[in-house]
């Protein structure tokens, strides 16, 4: 988790204070929620729970409701503190702490006698490290609609901050993986070059594979090809487009590549780059390639 600045966190909370992340798998996954260290804390006792959704103003939790909660609760006029962890990838062990509520609400979850569903309301400002957990999910969520299509070109610069193992990747065309070199990726697609014919690699469906560091990840993205362009002076390679299926794009690969966006944002910009490729940047990937290939 990087470090935000007072002034990141505030329009964090001022922007997405409202609205309400559910928690799913792969949510839980993403913001690295430790579920088995996250309980209510009533008069002094600690009472296990789940956290079904979470807003910067309210959360929601399941409770047993045999376990004799509310009646501490009524002992405490309703009020409870929540207490969340978070595992950290820089961090041996993970972060928690406590957001002060009271109880607003109480329903049987899923019509089910023995659990319930209740409403927190926060007390006050939930702790900054909540809001740049939820609030980094919640940037990347919006942005991967608002910014889709910006590209970001693959240089030793750019592979640095997106903490991209290394350009030279691999590609499964329909379940066979091939060895491909990244030419740009954005939130909806990429472009790779590789060995090829482009008649046989349009409009199939494909995964690519992204390797990340801090932490250590591997990423497959579906989605299918949807334009080859002639790579010039290699008849043998060919540029390939592909876009993801956008309902199956990782939580995680969204905020990797907004942190990017949000951080090449602040920097000064550099005089505007010529779109194209210069073409010593394009014949370098097709000795790579070359090798790889003959190396299988």
């Amino acid at each position: 988790m990087g470090i935000l600045t007072s002034q990141q966190i505030t329009k964090y909370y001022e922007r997405y204070r409202s609205i309400s992340v559910t928690f799913t798998k792969e949510i839980i996954h993403a913001t690295g929620l430790v579920t088995q260290q996250v309980y209510l804390k009533c008069l002094g006792e600690a009472w296990p729970c789940v956290i079904y959704s979470t807003s910067f103003e309210e959360a929601k939790v399941i409770i047993n409701t045999k376990s004799g909660l509310y009646g501490k609760l009524q002992q405490a006029n309703n009020l409870v503190n929540l207490r969340y962890s978070f595992r950290i990838s820089d961090k041996t062990d993970p972060m928690f702490f406590f957001v002060s509520c009271r109880v607003a609400g109480s329903a049987p979850y899923q019509g089910s006698q023995d659990i319930s569903m209740l409403t927190l309301q926060f007390t006050q400002r939930p702790p900054d490290d909540l809001i740049e957990i939820m609030g980094r999910l919640l940037d990347a969520n919006i942005n991967s609609s608002k910014r889709r299509d910006e590209r970001i070109l693959i240089t030793p610069d750019s592979l640095r901050k997106l903490q991209i193992t290394a350009k030279e990747t691999v590609i499964y065309l329909q379940g066979v993986p091939r060895r491909c070199i990244l030419r740009d990726i954005s939130f909806s697609g990429a472009k790779v070059i590789m060995v090829g014919v482009a008649k046989f690699i349009t409009d199939k469906d494909v995964t690519l594979r992204l390797d990340f560091e801090d932490p250590r990840q591997s990423l497959m993205i579906n989605g299918k090809v949807v334009r080859t362009e002639d790579v010039e002076g290699r008849k043998e390679l060919v540029a390939v487009a592909i876009h993801y299926n956008e309902n199956q794009v990782p939580m995680h690969y969204k905020m990797r590549i907004n942190d990017y966006l949000s951080q090449v944002r602040t920097e000064p910009k550099p005089e505007a780059a010529e779109e194209t490729v210069p073409q010593t940047q394009e014949t370098q990937p097709s000795k790579e390639l070359e090798k790889n290939e003959t190396n299988k």
